[in-house]
C-alpha cells in the first residue's frame, strides 16, 4: 500500500496528504487538530460547525486549512452525513454549501467534476476516503463508519465516479485515511455480520474474535478491499496507520470523548 506524508505549518498546522493524491490539478489533505484558533474541547482546528463551537472560530479554521491547501474557503461543500451510503453529485450550484450558506441534502459521499469545488467530508473515528481519477478528472469523498463501511460505500462512490463521469477503476487513485485502528475498535458481533454480509469471506481477514466475546475490526481494510473489488487497483490505493483513538491529542476520538470534541475534516478539490 502507498503512504501519507505529513506536513508541519510555521503556524502549528499539521495535516496530511497521500502519496497516490499527489498528482498535478489536484489538492488534498486530511486535517488533525493542530493549528486552529479552537479552545477546550474543541480546540483547536475543529472543522465541525454542528459541535457547538462559534461560527467564528470554525470559519477561521477553514481559512488556515484551506490557506494551507491552496484552495478557495467559500467554494467548500460540506457532507451531512447520516451513516448511509447516499452518494450526492455536486455541481457548480453547491458551492458553499453547509459552511457560508445552507444545505439541503444529507450525504455520506459526494462526487464532482468541476474545479474549484473542494468535496469536504468528517472524521472522529470513522474512516475518512478521497479519491480522484486523473483521465476523466473526476474526485470523490466518502465518510465510512462501520455501518457505511458494510452498505459498501467506497464501492458505490467508484461507481457513481464510473455512471456519471465515465471514470474507470483501473484509473482511480484512493486514500484511506486516518481513523479507529483494529487496535482501538473493540465491538460485538453485530458490526462482523454486518462486514460478512458486505464482503462474504473476505470479511475474516479483517477482523479477530476474543475470548470475551468481543471482536477486534479493521475498518479501513475492510474499506480497501470494497475498493478492490470495484477494480481500484492495491497500487492506487494509501491506507494511513493513524489510528485516532491511539493519539487523542492529534485527533479527535469519539470513542475516547463521546460528543465533547470537535471534527477532523478530509478534503479534496481539481485545480
Amino acid at each position: 500500500m502507498a503512504a501519507f506524508t505529513t506536513h508541519i505549518e510555521e503556524n502549528g498546522l499539521i495535516y496530511h496528504t497521500a502519496d497516490t493524491l499527489a498528482l498535478p490539478g489536484l489538492a488534498h489533505g486530511f486535517s488533525t487538530r493542530a493549528g486552529g484558533v479552537s479552545r477546550g474541547v474543541f480546540g483547536r482546528l475543529n472543522l465541525g460547525l454542528r459541535r457547538g463551537d462559534s461560527e467564528e472560530n470554525v470559519l477561521e479554521n477553514y481559512r488556515i486549512f484551506c490557506a494551507a491547501l491552496h484552495v478557495d474557503r467559500d467554494r467548500c461543500v460540506l457532507s451531512r452525513q447520516v451513516h448511509r451510503d447516499d452518494v450526492k453529485i455536486v455541481t457548480e450550484s453547491d458551492a458553499g454549501a453547509g459552511l457560508t450558506r445552507p444545505q439541503d441534502y444529507e450525504a455520506d459521499a459526494l462526487v464532482t467534476n468541476v474545479p474549484g469545488l473542494s468535496l469536504v467530508i468528517f472524521s472522529a473515528d470513522c474512516i475518512p476516503t478521497l479519491y480522484f481519477d486523473p483521465v476523466s478528472r473526476c474526485i470523490g469523498a466518502a465518510h465510512a463508519g462501520w455501518r457505511g463501511t458494510a452498505l459498501g460505500i467506497a464501492e458505490k462512490t467508484v461507481r457513481t465516479m464510473e455512471r456519471v463521469y465515465g471514470a474507470k477503476p483501473e484509473n482511480i487513485r484512493a486514500a484511506i485515511g486516518p481513523g479507529i485502528g483494529k487496535c482501538c475498535f473493540e465491538t460485538d458481533g453485530n458490526v462482523p455480520e454486518a462486514l460478512r454480509a458486505a464482503l462474504g469471506s473476505e470479511a475474516d481477514a479483517c477482523m479477530t474474535a476474543e475470548e470475551n466475546g468481543k471482536w477486534h475490526v479493521d475498518l479501513k481494510a475492510a474499506n480497501a478491499r470494497l475498493l478492490r473489488r470495484a477494480g481500484v487497483l492495491r497500487q492506487h490505493i494509501a491506507v494511513s496507520d493513524a489510528c485516532t483513538a491511539c493519539q487523542p491529542d492529534l485527533y479527535w476520538s469519539h470513542r475516547i470523548t463521546g460528543d465533547a470534541r470537535g471534527s477532523q475534516a478530509a478534503l479534496i478539490c481539481l485545480r
